[in-house]
């Protein structure tokens, strides 16, 4: 069984009489990297601050390891937050800035300085005790604020948007390092995020959030390959969406032509939605393909030729190619029946999962 360490159950937030969070539930599991991604105003960092304790909830109950908090006081929850600006003290270096909340506990400072030492290491900070916050550059100050949040020995760390503020080369390099740093700590991560990229690389589970709402859960590959709606799609990578009719199992039809694809347990003619990722479509010649397009424009992203094309119907389609194209010159799309997913309108994601397993215990029987 997995050892749930923190569950909301119907939690209501509302500020100025607008519902935040809609009666939101969901398990955190120990020891894993979560993020709540989704557009700003979504609610994710309301679900964070409800958790560190900063704010109350409305309505519902917040567990953590298995105990009501409601009504529990911040500095009394095993929980730390990282913020978007590290809200490091500059007039403090860096030994001050990480023992502060130990010394707000009075401990021994022989004890102080001994946890100091150990989470400055576990950052990579040894022999910085002594460095002026002023001194230190984006990445530092970031590593500074995690090591003053795991001094306090959280059981869950809260990271409110902390790379947001760094330039693309360095906030890369920190996501390896926050994602090895929970690996090795072994403690719960809550991260918050917009970024879908920093998403899909850093996280064990993902919640996708939208007006109050987490409209998806899931592994990284679930929710890339295995979108449940629209607006996931489009917000988890690029992708390529048109209408179409689900004419039975395993066969779609989309701009005016039927596909083979992997989809099942939808009802006969039903009106879908079809995805294809770009850089599951190949391009090929006409004779090849089974779509036929003009290509219009392309742009070289550095790993590939980011290309987009127009079939006969006006429907646009984006390519990821390695292939270079021309623009003007008629091509074929081709793609496999499980580079197909189907989406119905308005399923929900307990319906989905539902449909997700009646189909393959179907497939096993």
């Amino acid at each position: 069984m997995p050892n749930n360490i923190i569950h909301f159950h119907e939690v209501r937030k509302v500020y100025d009489d607008v519902a935040v969070l809609k009666d939101v539930s969901f398990e955190i599991e120990q020891g894993k990297f979560y993020t709540l991604l989704g557009p700003s105003g979504c609610g994710k960092t309301t679900i964070l601050r409800l958790i560190a304790g900063f704010i109350e909830a409305d309505a519902g109950d917040i567990r953590l390891e298995g105990k009501r908090v409601n009504d529990i006081p911040a500095n009394q929850r095993k929980v730390n937050t990282v913020f978007q600006d590290y809200a490091l003290f500059p007039h403090l270096n860096v030994f001050d800035n990480v023992a502060f909340g130990l010394s707000l506990k009075k401990l021994p400072k022989s004890q102080i300085a001994e946890k100091v030492r150990n989470v400055l290491k576990m950052v990579q900070l040894s022999g910085f005790e002594s460095r002026e916050i002023s001194e230190m550059s984006g990445g530092q100050k970031q590593r500074v604020a995690i090591a003053r949040a795991l001094a306090n020995e959280p059981e869950v760390l809260l990271l409110d948007e902390p790379l947001s503020a760094l330039d693309l080369k360095l906030r890369t390099d920190m996501q390896y390092e926050l994602r090895e740093l929970q690996k090795r700590l072994g403690i719960t991560f809550i991260f918050v995020t917009h970024d879908q990229e920093e998403a899909l690389a850093m996280s064990d589970e993902i919640f996708v959030m939208n007006k109050g709402e987490i409209i998806q859960s899931g592994t990284p590959v679930d929710i890339y390959d295995e979108p449940i709606n629209r607006f996931v799609a489009d917000f988890i990578g690029e992708s390529n969406i048109v209408d179409g009719i689900m004419l039975e199992d395993n066969l779609v039809e989309f701009v005016g032509k039927k596909f083979e694809c992997a989809d099942s347990g939808m009802r006969t003619n039903e009106p879908v939605e079809v995805v294809l990722r770009p850089e599951d479509i190949q391009i090929t010649s006409v004779a090849k393909g089974k779509l036929k397009v003009t290509v219009d424009t392309q742009l070289f992203r550095g790993v590939h030729y980011e290309i987009i094309c127009f079939d006969a119907d006006g429907n646009e389609w984006m390519i990821h190619s390695t292939r270079k194209a021309k623009e003007g010159e008629e091509v074929g799309l081709f793609f496999e029946p499980e580079d197909i997913h189907v989406m119905r309108f308005g399923e929900t994601e307990e319906e989905f999962d539902a449909r997700l397993e009646s189909y393959d215990d179907g497939q096993e029987g």
